[in-house]
Parts: structure tokens; sequence; C-alpha cells
């Protein structure tokens, strides 16, 4: 699948999910509101019942102007025109709230005329714990009559405790929005890894096309009539089939390692390198390509301290890859040069007269200045 493709399923697919939330909070919301107008609305009839009983009980007229004021969300005071027994109130109150059905836990508190100040009633709680709050001051009303006043502490909660089947589907989207996410993450390791796998394939396919095509030319000298009857070339052809054959050795080893890379494991030999020592070897697997191509290698190791720390078969990759395609793109009889020197602890390469200094992470100290001096000159 393309990545456009992906993108665009992954963006439609976020887009959906955002909407699913916004819609569920904006529902949430909308009931908690509805079940706090019903909440209202319960407590003000049940405040205006135990009002009217309250005047019957001192032989007053009920009056017809509404004797509940909501002053808070969760704060309410009642008008009376009377002295208030505390136990009578509490009595009513609890006998009423419980006939409509509101549990939600209330303190109250009367309005003593005589010394013009709220005196803390009492705290109701309608659950199985009776723990009693300590007594606290209530806001106290601006107005001359007698009153008592109703708080519920812990409104929102018993709204939101009272909404279990939205409580249980906004659980449900989460737990479909964290999957949702999870499963997008997976898909994209797994998309990247796919992509770190391809990538890998097809540079293994360039790193065993490299030694096979030197084997198969080497193979070829040692068939020649002039070259058998030449020892030394024969022992030089010899160990190079067989370096080349330990080249494919490691690369099948690390075709292996890729389950190794997916877990993130991937580890490297760092150990003393001599840059050198592996530019010899690259030279030696490329050099008769080169010459079949009317081609030379010129050489300037001029470093006299040549060693770096690193993972030798990489450094020799690397250095392979450089020259090999130093030969496959260049269109005439390339010449390839290669040079080094030092500077200070570092390594360094030079390409016609100038300096070329490198910081690669992985090796240190000596290489942090250096790449190799590969170039091609076609005449």
């Amino acid at each position: 699948m393309k990545n456009r493709t992906i993108q665009l399923i992954t963006l439609m697919a976020i887009i959906s999910m955002a909407g699913i939330v916004v819609l569920q909070v904006f529902w949430f919301r909308k009931a908690f509101d509805v079940s706090e107008k019903e909440f209202d609305q319960s407590v003000f009839t049940s405040l205006q019942r135990v009002a009217e009983q309250l005047l019957q009980l001192n032989n007053q007229q009920v009056p017809n102007a509404r004797l509940v004021n909501q002053l808070s969300g969760n704060y309410f005071v009642v008008s009376v025109n009377g002295e208030i027994d505390t136990k009578v109130l509490e009595s009513l109150l609890k006998a009423e709230f419980k006939s409509r059905g509101l549990t939600s836990d209330f303190e109250y508190g009367v309005y003593d005329c005589n010394h013009q100040k709220l005196v803390y009633g009492n705290y109701i709680t309608f659950s199985e714990d009776e723990t009693r709050r300590a007594p606290r001051e209530l806001p106290q009303w601006k107005n001359d009559l007698y009153y008592f006043s109703v708080n519920f502490p812990d409104k929102s909660n018993h709204l939101i405790e009272s909404m279990s089947i939205w409580l249980f589907s906004s659980l449900v989207l989460l737990v479909v929005v964290v999957f949702f996410a999870f499963a997008l993450i997976t898909i994209f390791r797994q998309k990247q890894l796919s992509e770190v796998q391809k990538d890998f394939v097809n540079n293994m396919t360039h790193e065993f096309k490299t030694p096979v095509s030197t084997i198969l030319v080497t193979s070829r000298l040692l068939h020649k009539p002039e070259v058998q009857h030449q020892p030394e070339a024969i022992e030089r052809y010899s160990n190079l089939i067989q370096q080349e054959a330990l080249r494919l050795k490691s690369q099948v080893e690390r075709v292996l390692q890729v389950a190794v890379w997916e877990q993130k494991q991937m580890k490297y030999r760092m150990e003393a390198v001599n840059m050198h020592h592996c530019i010899e070897q690259s030279v030696m697997s490329v050099m008769q390509i080169v010459a079949d191509k009317g081609g030379r290698i010129e050489q300037h190791c001029n470093a006299a301290n040549p060693e770096v720390t690193g993972d030798q078969m990489h450094i020799t990759n690397m250095l392979f890859n450089l020259l090999d395609n130093a030969v496959k793109y260049c269109l005439q009889p390339p010449v390839i040069t290669i040079s080094t020197r030092n500077n200070g602890n570092k390594l360094e390469n030079c390409r016609n007269g100038q300096r070329h200094r490198h910081t690669p992470k992985k090796y240190s100290p000596h290489l942090r200045s250096f790449l190799p001096g590969f170039y091609r000159r076609c005449a």
C-alpha cells in the first residue's frame, strides 16, 4: 500500500475517532445538564413543601411568593416567617428528600434573628457511612426574614454517579481510542520495519553480487595457461577467492541478524582496526575488475597511525562499496586514488590537495575525521 493511501486512511480514521470523542463529550455534558436541572427541580419542590409544612406548624398563611431561592449551583435558601425548630426541620428535610429520591448528602443551617447570624445545623448523609463532618460556617443570605439554607457539597459527584450508562459508554469509548492508538502505532512500526527490511534486502543484493563477481573473475584467471605456470599468482588469486568467500559468509550472518534488528538489539563489534589493512583488502577485491576495464588504483597511504576503533566488517564493506561504485558508474577506464594521512590523533583523507574532515558517531577516536579518499577520474 502506498504511503499516501496509508496517510489518507490514517487521517480519516483520526478525524472519525476525534468526532466520536467530541460527540461523546457533548452528549455527556448535555445529559449532565439535564440531570442537574432535574435535581434542582426536585430540590425546589422538596424545599417548597418543607417550607409550607413549617408555616402550617407555625399556624401561618402560605404566601403566594416563591419561598425557595438558589444562590449557587448547590446552595439553596428557604424563607419562612417564624422561628424554626432544627429537629423538626431536619426530620422534614430527610423525609421529603427521600420521598423524591434525593439521596445526595446535604448540610443545612438556620438563620438566628436574635443574633443575626446563620447557625450551622447538621450534616446529613444517606450512605451507610455515618461519619459526620466538622461544623462549619455557611454563607449568609442578605435578608431580614427567617430562613434556613441547604447545601449539597457532593452534588456534582452524585450526579455523575447517577449517570452510570454514560460512564460505561465513555469508558468503552476510551478503551476503543486506546486500542485504536495502539493499532496505529503498531501499523506504522510494522511499515517502518518493512521498509527497513526492503532496504536491507536491496543492499544485501549488492553486497552478495560483488563478492560473487570477484570470485567468478578470479576463477577464470586461474584457468588461463599463463597464470597456471605462476605459483605466486595462483596463491594470490586463491587467497582472494578465500577472502571473498569469507566475505560472503559474513554477509550471510548479517542476513540472519534481521530478527535481531527488529528487536533493536543490533550490536557492533568495536575493536582496534587497521585502516590500511582494510583498504588493502578492498583494493584486492576490485583490482582485477578495474584492470579488466583498463583502469588502475593508486594508493597513497601516508598515515603513520592507521588504527581506528570500529567494526571491521562494516568498515571493510564501506570501503568496498565506495570502490565498487567508482568502477560501476565510470563509463570510461577509471583511475581511483586512495590517500590517507594523520592530523594529530585523527585520520584524514585528501582529495586534490584538499583535506576533508568528517565525524562519524560510531568510530572513535581516530575515525572522527576520516572518510576514505576515493574518487574517479574519467579520461
